[in-house]
């Protein structure tokens, strides 16, 4: 009996004993950690784990991240926002000219004149400051037989029409291979509601009425420009200008070029104008 006595006197005593602290007492549970939205994260399209401190890697789609931070890692929840709606664009009526100037051909550009090879845009009407100007059917044209002009040029659809004909007839064969080919026309006039030559009290120019555009230099595709001025007395560049202006008056109703007058030295002046079936050329 004392035996069982003891013993349990001995259980008793370690019922009513303390937790035992030390290296083999079993860890008191921790709280579970704050999660904190730090910042606002965009350009992000799908889900990532992130070490601390990483940064994010933007992408295309635009969306909304919350960077939520805890002590092992850096958590991206994506909640995707609506794409923007995008309007319809507007698409160009026909194929782009070779090589064009920045800005020049816009989407309502397009073949004219029923021509496929005139591009350009219609115009409406164009009323005469002085009696005798005027276009009625205008148009702006902006490179004819894949030839860009330095500017675009306005004028009716018989003049447009004129001009892709002796560029492709004449202007480049007369330029043939020289230079890689034709490439641009510089343009020194076209639609202006003037008199001729601007001479105070004289006729109403050609240019004034839409039929009539001058051509001061021509451009090749390696990049070269021959002009008017310079070279209708140059041994090879006088060449050249002297087979387009004489194609010119094949397909012209008036061609006049710096052995014409002082007033086109520098230039060609073609124009459509009928004068009771004559020509002009020189």
């Amino acid at each position: 009996m004392k035996l069982w006595a003891h013993l349990l006197a001995a259980l008793a005593l370690m019922t009513a004993a303390p937790a035992i602290s030390g290296p083999e007492a079993s860890p008191r549970p921790t709280a579970r950690p704050t999660l904190e939205i730090t910042e606002i994260k965009a350009d992000l399209i799908a889900f990532e784990v992130l070490p601390a401190g990483d940064t994010t890697r933007p992408v295309a789609r635009p969306t909304v991240v919350a960077v939520v931070t805890t002590r092992a890692a850096t958590v991206s929840y994506l909640r995707p926002v609506p794409r923007p709606e995008i309007g319809a664009v507007p698409a160009v009526k026909a194929a782009a000219v070779r090589s064009q100037p920045s800005g020049v051909v816009s989407s309502s550009a397009g073949a004219i004149c029923g021509a496929d090879d005139i591009i350009g845009v219609q115009l409406s009407p164009i009323p005469g400051k002085l009696s005798g100007c005027g276009v009625e059917n205008p148009v702006r044209v902006l490179a004819v037989a894949g030839v860009r002009l330095s500017r675009p040029s306005t004028m009716d659809c018989t003049t447009a029409k004129t001009l892709r004909s002796w560029v492709e007839d004449g202007a480049k064969p007369a330029v043939g291979r020289l230079g890689g080919g034709l490439e641009e026309l510089g343009v020194a006039a076209h639609y202006a509601c003037r008199t001729r030559n601007h001479q105070p009290g004289g006729k109403i120019s050609e240019h004034g009425k839409g039929r009539a555009i001058d051509i001061s230099s021509i451009s090749l595709a390696n990049g070269f420009t021959i002009t008017v001025q310079n070279g209708w007395n140059d041994d090879v560049q006088g060449q050249v200008l002297r087979k387009m202006h004489l194609s010119a008056c094949r397909e012209f109703k008036t061609v006049l070029g710096p052995d014409s007058d002082r007033f086109h030295l520098d230039h060609f002046h073609f124009d459509t104008a009928r004068r009771g079936g004559r020509n002009i050329c020189r």
